[in-house]
């Protein structure tokens, strides 16, 4: 039986993107398809699917902040992965906070411990996604000691409940 990627390979971090269209209209999306691909500068790559309403958002604005959501955040996260943001307003319906961002025009989320303000350097198109480059230009940190929330494949999540060490 054929198995969707996302199934192959998990559980995978669960972040919140926020972007905002040009006339700063701002939204908040549910993302897993994420990676680190450069400590010094930092860059980061997502995937995003054209039919979200992030992709438009990215093509017009061209900033996005990636907030990394803790594990007590799922029904919100859950929210903000289902519905679109063209019809939306996620933001208002998940109680989450919209906070300014120090150099991007999108908002933080500010019930997320991590946020980082990114600029998007290059989007290229991959199959059914497109490959989205941001470099880190602002983090904020409130705290790292928490329980990121991690995403299987549809409704199912996980949560970390321990740390392994491996031998030096």
């Amino acid at each position: 039986m054929a198995r969707r990627i996302s199934e192959l390979l998990y559980p995978r971090l669960t972040v919140l993107i926020t972007t905002c269209d040009k006339r700063g209209r701002p939204n908040v999306a549910a993302f897993s398809f994420l990676m680190p691909i450069s400590f010094d500068p930092k860059y980061l790559a997502f995937a995003v699917a054209p039919t979200r309403h992030t992709f438009d958002n990215l093509k017009e604005v061209g900033e996005f902040v990636v907030n990394v959501p803790t594990a007590e955040m799922l029904d919100k996260v859950w929210i903000c992965g289902k519905l679109s943001g063209r019809d939306s307003d996620k933001f208002r319906m998940t109680g989450l906070t919209p906070v300014p961002s120090r150099v991007v025009r999108p908002p933080r989320v500010e019930e997320c411990p991590v946020q980082l303000e990114c600029i998007v350097e290059e989007m290229k198109e991959y199959g059914d996604h497109y490959l989205v480059v941001g470099k880190v230009v602002a983090e904020h940190v409130s705290k790292l000691d928490f329980q990121p929330l991690l995403h299987l494949s549809g409704s199912t999540f996980f949560k970390v409940g321990g740390s392994l060490k491996a031998k030096e």
